[in-house]
């Protein structure tokens, strides 16, 4: 897959602020690739771990952490997730943490 989507993806991740999370679909229409949710979830597992992406904050779109539960890097997820104040409802995160970038972070931060 090419470099250069690697990088919007990766770009976009950099900008989920703190004790927010993105879904991966939305990261990937962020990064002007629509309908490419997967790609992202590829993406992250790739990714060099020099960038230090806040990959913790990518979740699903039901507002779920994606990796499988009682696995490691699960429980590494939510304890990031938790040390930044988001909130859980069970399984859920709850919607006040969903990333929603306002206009001036779209059209200063994306070069796309």
């Amino acid at each position: 897959m090419s470099e250069q989507k690697y990088q919007q993806i990766y770009q976009v991740i950099q900008l989920i602020p703190e004790g927010s999370v993105a879904f991966y679909g939305q990261v990937a229409d962020l990064a002007g690739l629509p309908k490419h949710a997967r790609l992202v979830s590829k993406a992250l597992k790739v990714a060099p771990s020099e960038l230090n992406l806040p990959w913790h904050r990518v979740v699903s779109s039901q507002g779920k952490i994606a990796i499988a539960k009682n696995t490691p890097l699960y429980h590494e997820q939510k304890q990031r997730l938790l040390v930044e104040g988001v909130a859980f409802k069970g399984e859920r995160i709850l919607p006040a943490h969903y990333w929603q970038p306002d206009l001036f972070t779209l059209l200063t931060q994306l070069t796309h």
